[in-house]
């Protein structure tokens, strides 16, 4: 990578963290006319504009509120009922969750889901995960029957098809042992690897299920998920987007996409209310 656009990265995040910085006014006055709308509020009932809650789901080493302290806010400004969980938990770990088996992880994001709906008595929710967060519900979605009560998930930079880690998991093998080491003490890291178990069962017989809408967002200059078109989804309900073609100046990386970057978040809101969608351009970071 040349070094210029290593130093862009940062003015690029500084420029985004800047245009939110700038819209609290007008964030509040759309909160006030949305009073449905509320963070991890049990007492919120979603609106007819937005009649699903949202269901937030972190990433690797992430948590129920760090990982959405920019995205959550940006939803229930503009009238979501929004929910976030901490999910693959290991002893003695706190804070940085999402390191537990995958398999487990995403059976406890169907006990979430299931205490979401009957809190707000919806019928189905829509999803929205980063990193992990947006390939492990997919396996609640196949196997643990989530496809019956989700109607979108929207992955931002997600390991769909496992990571590479730009070619460094390729050494495992000429380290004995670090291989088994690595499932024995953070499964939810092996289960991430190009070609694990998990990944060849959640990709078997396709990407997708019936019923379900999904929407992969990500960044060409993604350093964790790699190579960033593995992120990609195949299947007939299926929504592509590089972040790069919506705005070419955008450099956000694996974890400016889904902590702060508003182009990102108005994907999101695209992707959950298609029918109102407005173009995702530069100029959505003062959206």
């Amino acid at each position: 990578m040349l070094p210029w656009k290593r130093l862009l990265r940062p003015l690029a995040a500084l420029v985004l963290t800047a245009a939110v910085a700038t819209l609290p006014a007008a964030g509040t006055a759309q909160a006030a006319t949305a009073p449905s709308s509320g963070w991890n509020d049990y007492s919120c009932k979603p609106s007819a504009a937005h009649p699903r809650p949202v269901v937030l789901v972190h990433g690797t080493l992430g948590n129920s509120v760090d990982n959405w302290v920019g995205l959550a806010p940006y939803l229930t400004s503009r009238g979501y009922c929004v929910f976030s969980l901490d999910y693959g938990q290991l002893d003695g770990v706190p804070l940085f969750h999402g390191l537990g088996p995958i398999d487990r992880s995403a059976a406890q994001l169907s006990v979430f889901v299931d205490r979401v709906l009957s809190a707000t008595g919806a019928a189905e929710a829509d999803l929205v995960g980063h990193s992990q967060g947006g390939m492990m519900p997919r396996y609640y979605l196949k196997f643990l029957g989530g496809a019956a009560k989700v109607n979108a998930l929207v992955g931002i930079a997600p390991d769909n098809h496992g990571t590479n880690l730009s070619g460094l998991t390729n050494l495992l093998p000429y380290f004995p042992g670090a291989e088994d080491l690595l499932k024995a003490t953070t499964p939810g890291l092996a289960d991430q690897i190009v070609g694990s178990a998990f990944l060849t069962k959640l990709n078997a017989g396709g990407d997708t299920v019936p019923g379900v809408r999904y929407t992969v967002i990500a960044s060409q200059y993604d350093e964790v998920v790699t190579p960033w078109r593995s992120q990609y989804l195949s299947g007939s309900d299926v929504h592509n987007v590089l972040l790069q073609d919506l705005c070419p100046l955008d450099l956000s990386e694996h974890l400016a996409i889904g902590l702060l970057d508003r182009i990102a978040f108005h994907e999101v809101a695209n992707a959950l209310d298609p029918a109102h969608a407005t173009a995702s351009t530069c100029a959505s970071v003062f959206s």
